[in-house]
Formats: C-alpha cells, sequence, structure tokens
C-alpha cells in the first residue's frame, strides 16, 4: 500500500511577470508565493530548489534517526542542512547536487559507526533515491 502525499502549485500571468502559489496537502505551506523573483532574485517567497532541500534534509534526518534507533541508541539529536544546486545548461535548468551537511550528538556511539549509519541513510533515504543527482555528505559529530 503506498503512502501519497500531495502538494498544489497555481501560477498567474506568464513567464517572468507571473506569480505562484504553492501549498501542501497538510496545510504546512498555504499559498506561500514563489515566482521568477523568489527563484533567481531572492525576493520573499519560496522556490522548487529551496523546497526540494527541505525535503531532502528532513528524510536524510529521519532516516538516520531510524538508523540509529536501529543500532540500539535512544538518545540524541540531528541536524541537517541541505543545499540544493540549480545550473543553466543547454536545456535550460538542471539541479546538479544536493549537499548534505549533518551535525549529530549521540551519546555512547563512536565516530566511525556514526558514519557508517549516516552513509547508510543517505543511501536509503527515499528523496535520495528520488535525486537523480551528485548528493554529498558532510558530517560533524559528538558521542
Amino acid at each position: 500500500m503506498a503512502i501519497v502525499k500531495s502538494g498544489s502549485a497555481r501560477y498567474e500571468g506568464l513567464g517572468k511577470d507571473g506569480k505562484g502559489h504553492v501549498s501542501t496537502q497538510s496545510g504546512a505551506l498555504d499559498n506561500q508565493p514563489y515566482g521568477f523573483q523568489t527563484r533567481f532574485e531572492d525576493k520573499a517567497g519560496t522556490n522548487p530548489e529551496e523546497l526540494i532541500a527541505a525535503a531532502h534534509a528532513s528524510c536524510f534526518t529521519m532516516a538516520l534517526s531510524f538508523k540509529l534507533a536501529e543500532a540500539g541508541h535512544t538518545d540524541g539529536s540531528i541536524e541537517t542542512d541541505a543545499k540544493v544546486s540549480l545550473e543553466k545548461d543547454d536545456g535550460g535548468f538542471t539541479v546538479t547536487r544536493s549537499a548534505l551537511s549533518t551535525k549529530a550528538k549521540v551519546p555512547g556511539l563512536d565516530k566511525a559507526k556514526f558514519e557508517e549509519l549516516a552513509a547508510d541513510a543517505k543511501a536509503t533515504c527515499p528523496i535520495s533515491k528520488l535525486l537523480n543527482t551528485e548528493i554529498t555528505l558532510e558530517t560533524s559529530f559528538e558521542g
């Protein structure tokens, strides 16, 4: 049985002059503005790459949390930042990279085991699997 979540986008006007709004099924995002200016000119609002970065960071962090729990750890904290790169190419633009940077504190865990579990979480995170791009992982750890 598949778990299905949804999001929606509306765009009024065309090209650079258009204005869009994006929403999620849960209501966490409700008609948030997006468009050319929020994507390429740092105006207030969101953009697809920012949303992908948040999705990847949250998915990876949850996957790592479960890997740590499966390894017998019951306490700790994990914080992940993701930077998604959008580059111009011959066909327009392509998302070329998602760079994950993770900091964790897990009492009783050594750095080598943490890095092993983090690499496994990166490989098995559903959003990592979805992205057909380079995914890098930088870790910082305190036991």
